[in-house]
């Protein structure tokens, strides 16, 4: 809910539509109990390397032997990446909305990336992605980097998706902003087709 009292689903939600079909597929051919279970080990993983990043950033102590070896495997291989690629940072695990797209979100990190202004995003996965597995993660940083120019006025006009993979290290998915918001839009067209409550509701 935004502070004129408008209703704006998630951006994850948003984005989610275009993978929807797929995991639909891949949770009846797992069955729904071990999809869950999947699905829940790597939400929480997600959540654990996002707050050793966080921290990391913030110039917090990191104890890495509260974390699996995994957890920490995984850690290392980011914290270079953060080293050597990530500067001025202008904000982290921020809650922002657009009324442009009408979405809200909390974006990961904005900050210079190899020294231009982006959004970072990260992510971790059980494999390596390919570039065209991953066009909701683009759209994700689209969407976050319409709302910070919106709410601060500084333009952003390209995102980094930075993923940590068991076993392989990082990947980095580099992309620029307005190759996407056409395709975010019609993504928002599409959940409002499907939403017409919340299309009421936001009128």
């Amino acid at each position: 809910k935004t502070p004129a009292g408008l209703l704006y689903p998630s951006v994850t939600t948003v984005t989610g539509l275009l993978g929807r079909a797929s995991i639909q597929a891949w949770r009846k051919k797992v069955g729904e109990e071990k999809a869950n279970e999947i699905s829940q080990q790597a939400a929480n993983r997600g959540t654990r390397i996002h707050q050793l990043a966080e921290d990391y950033i913030n110039g917090d102590e990191i104890d890495v032997s509260k974390y699996t070896h995994y957890d920490a495997e995984m850690f290392e291989d980011l914290k270079q990446v953060l080293d050597e690629s990530v500067d001025n940072v202008f904000m982290q695990e921020t809650r922002m909305y657009s009324d442009y797209v009408r979405m809200a979100g909390t974006v990961d990190m904005v900050a210079e990336f190899e020294g231009k202004r982006s959004v970072v995003d990260f992510k971790t996965s059980r494999k390596l992605k390919r570039s065209e597995d991953i066009l909701n993660y683009y759209c994700q940083a689209t969407a976050y980097a319409i709302m910070f120019e919106e709410m601060t006025g500084v333009p952003v006009s390209r995102f980094a998706i930075v993923i940590a993979v068991d076993g392989e290290g990082i990947q980095i998915f580099r992309g620029k902003r307005d190759d996407y918001v056409d395709t975010l839009m019609m993504l928002r067209k599409q959940y409002d087709d499907e939403n017409p409550v919340d299309k009421i509701l936001q009128a």
